[in-house]
């Protein structure tokens, strides 16, 4: 037995979780004291922290701008937010800024922007897009429970298990009721995680905006700490909220563990199955105005990024909350509940379940909760211990995190391993008894532990502009567009390698020293720091946004250079974040894979054999299809877009000189619509592979599909998002034009920039839609043909009996 008793394993779960919450409200209300208003500093002009003064704080004039920002605060906190015309509202409040021919002061303009459009749009988006989702999941829903209820012709009546058929387990009935319920609660959660993160996101954008002003490491604390605040509060409640469903659904289910964690599975599928349409859905919206503000504004206008005179600069905005922010929320919670389900589940078939050991049941749970701890130490450093003086520092400030985060969870896995496993134990193997020793285990988490980072490291050196592969994509820029993107594909191509070796030695390392079991746990060793890394990850759409409210607003080159530098760190998190994503899905996948060929009753998967072969085959060319309907979309609506953009710049008098405000509301409306409509087919198309292949074809050729989808869409979503993450960086260092050799190529409207930008709008729907999302279908068709697995085995291959 584990060395842990059982009312002692409770109390250290729920206690975890419990103070990742608080640690999150406690950095939340840290950044709420971030006011959009404040007194003038005594004695004139004041130093910021970086050693740069700001003009824009000194003298009456800027004081009475920011006075005039409260009330116009006030004004809109009781204003109907869901309209858009605010103009009317807010002309006897704010006066015209002739200097920088704005209709309103940037202060103005700054808080309609932070407090009403940007919040207001993101809302409205997300709330019409989960009314859609909503009507999806209940029918979705409605399936599971027919199809598992079907198994036994909805008998009410024990069964022998499935795994131990000297023991009985609950109905079938049971089972489709529970998995429902575990579906509907998975789902509901994944809604909560993109819509709080959004909020969160919108919340802090401004603030780190005006913090801007006193220097960059002020800056950098307020979009840290609202990055923690997302991390920490998904971290966290997913560990509860599964953690407090097992323990109502083993009210019913007593001592039938196989049946209490079988149907604890559908808890991962509603994560995951929430996730696709948002990272779908949320990746159209923001590239489509991402391309449209791009090619006409920079290419075609040659004006900056995020002027306000760009029609599409405030959907690019929203976009970047609902896609980046919202999406990536339900994509890593799906990841966490799928890798959790999966170690549960194969865990509850082994000598784990048999004996009912609760310490060791329960070993994913507590590292996950261990990885909340080691988070909550790790954040410290970068927002208490150390200050960040110096824009040079900044992106060494979040590697850094990923270092210490790595080394502190490596000795909270030995600590949680040795703690709560006994020493010797078995592991279900495929049809056999595997004996495994508890550092076995802890061998199997820290390799995916320490893969994890080093898949994130091998996608900066790829990603990032420091290095040499971005700078020759920059390079390459001299020539135009074509080179850039001939060099943009090859590096994204490239850059598959070190990933890909990293999940084979993780693979094989947690596969030999405790079967399947050890890939599920090294899934969640690779999410154990889940919280630093959704708060690396939610810190760089922060930035970009505070960069674009700064621009927008008008404000001093000083603030928007600061911006700009928290802005480039975040790119390279991003990829990095992106990295964590794909190589833990595909851990994941595995285990759900193993998972579901246990569950369906195959011995082997011989692909030799034509039912496997044909659905290996099919199951590659997958991610290529899917790939092609959001690329497809995300076209389709920057068509439209760039059409609008210019329209407006063609037909609005005044639009260019910045006297007359361009009609955003339209462009909004144009993302809103395509992604919408859009997201439907990708997501029918994944949510539908495998009930037609299980149903017509059987469980064989769908483990083939699986297999085929795994191998094939990790590769193109590395490929895709290292590749758009890469033809971004290059376009920003020329526009940096740091080095002598980024001068060289620039400025801004120089010939090979505006190739970088062609390059650059190219890459956006791979990086942002399609990649991300590639990494969700295969995780998602995995567990969706695990909890279906029952229904598939009993029912399936309809075609082949037919024939036979």
């Amino acid at each position: 037995m584990g060395r842990l008793s059982k009312p002692l394993v409770e109390v250290l779960i729920a206690l975890a979780a419990v103070i990742g919450i608080g640690f999150a409200l406690l950095q939340w209300f840290l950044v709420s004291k971030i006011k959009l208003s404040e007194q003038p500093a005594k004695g004139g002009k004041s130093k910021t922290d970086d050693g740069v003064r700001d003009d824009d704080e000194e003298g009456p004039e800027g004081f009475e701008a920011v006075r005039k920002c409260s009330e116009i605060q006030n004004a809109i906190t009781v204003a109907d937010q869901s309209e858009w015309a605010t103009e009317a509202r807010l002309s006897s409040l704010g006066k015209p800024d002739e200097q920088n021919k704005l209709p309103y002061s940037p202060f103005v303009v700054f808080l309609i922007i932070s407090n009403v459009i940007v919040p207001t749009g993101a809302t409205s988006f997300l709330i019409t897009e989960y009314k859609y989702l909503g009507v999806f999941m209940l029918v979705f829903a409605i399936m599971i429970f027919l199809f598992l209820g079907s198994v036994r012709s909805y008998s009410t009546h024990s069964q022998p298990c499935h795994y131990n058929k000297n023991q009985m387990c609950k109905s079938s009935l049971a089972n489709a009721v529970f998995s429902t319920l575990a579906f509907l609660l998975g789902a509901l959660t994944s809604v909560l995680s993109g819509f709080l993160g959004m909020k969160i996101a919108t919340f802090a954008n401004a603030r780190t905006t005006l913090e801007a002003r006193k220097g960059v490491g002020k800056a950098f604390s307020a979009a840290f700490r609202s990055g923690a605040v997302m991390g920490f509060l998904l971290a966290s409640s997913a560990l509860l909220v599964l953690y407090i469903t097992i323990n109502l659904f083993k009210i019913y289910y007593g001592d039938d563990w196989e049946g209490l964690y079988e149907s604890i599975t559908g808890y991962g599928l509603g994560g995951s199955s929430v996730a696709l349409f948002g990272r779908v859905g949320g990746g159209i919206y923001t590239k489509a105005a991402d391309v449209g503000a791009d090619l006409v504004g920079k290419v075609e206008r040659n004006i900056p990024e995020d002027d306000p005179r760009n029609p599409a600069v405030i959907a690019d905005n929203v976009g970047d909350n609902v896609g980046d922010i919202a999406g990536m929320g339900s994509d890593l919670f799906g990841s966490y509940a799928e890798s959790s389900c999966a170690a549960l589940f194969m865990g509850a078939i082994s000598s784990f379940g048999q004996t009912h050991n609760f310490s060791a049941m329960s070993y994913p749970l507590l590292i996950s909760s261990m990885g909340i701890i080691v988070c909550l130490l790790t954040t410290l450093f970068a927002t208490d211990f150390f200050e960040i003086k110096d824009v040079k520092q900044i992106e060494p400030a979040l590697k850094w995190q990923l270092i210490i985060s790595t080394v502190l969870m490596t000795g909270g896995i030995a600590i949680v391993s040795f703690v709560a496993l006994p020493p010797k134990f078995t592991l279900y193997d495929f049809g056999n008894q595997k004996i495994v020793k508890n550092w076995h285990l802890f061998f199997c988490v820290s390799v995916g532990l320490w893969a994890g980072l080093i898949i994130g490291y091998s996608t900066e050196y790829f990603t990032s502009n420091t290095y040499k592969p971005v700078q020759a994509v920059a390079d390459s820029c001299r020539t135009g567009a074509a080179t850039n993107v001939i060099f943009g594909l090859a590096l994204g191509y490239k850059s598959v390698i070190i990933p890909i070796f990293a999940i084979i030695v993780a693979i094989f390392v947690s596969f030999s020293l405790a079967s399947m079991y050890g890939v599920a746990v090294a899934a969640l060793g690779m999410l154990s720091t889940i919280a630093t890394g959704l708060a690396i990850d939610a810190y760089g759409p922060i930035s970009d946004n505070a960069g674009g409210i700064a621009e927008m607003a008008g404000m001093s080159h000083s603030i928007r250079k600061r911006t700009d530098a928290l802005d480039a760190a975040g790119n390279t998190t991003a990829a990095i974040g992106k990295g964590f994503a794909i190589g833990s899905a595909a851990l994941v996948s595995l285990s759900l894979y193993g998972a579901f060929v246990s569950r369906s009753g195959i011995d082997t998967v011989n692909v030799l054999t034509p039912k496997v072969i044909i659905g290996l085959v099919a199951g590659a060319m997958l991610p290529y299809w899917f790939s092609a309907m959001t690329m497809r979309s995300v076209g389709s609506a920057a068509l439209k877009m760039v059409e609008e953009v210019r329209r407006q710049f063609n037909t609005i008098p005044g639009l260019m000189e910045g006297t007359t405000q361009p009609d955003y509301a339209t462009c909004v409306k144009i993302s809103t619509d395509a992604s919408l409509r859009e997201m439907i087919p990708p997501g029918a198309l994944v949510m539908l592979t495998p009930l037609i292949t299980g149903i017509f074809f059987g469980v064989e050729t769908l483990s083939g599909v699986l297999a085929g989808a795994l191998v094939s869409g990790v590769q193109v979503a590395i490929s895709a998002s290292n590749t758009g993450g890469a033809w971004d960086n290059a376009k920003k260092y020329i526009e940096a034009g740091v080095s002598d050799h980024a001068k060289s190529l620039g400025p801004k409207g120089s010939d090979a920039h505006k190739a970088a930008v062609i390059g650059d709008t190219v890459g956006d729907p791979l990086k942002d839609t399609s990649g991300p999302s590639l990494n969700i279908l295969i995780k998602l068709m995995a567990v969706e043909s695990l909890v279906l697995a029952p229904f598939f085995a009993a029912h399936g291959g309809l075609l082949f009996k037919w024939f036979s």
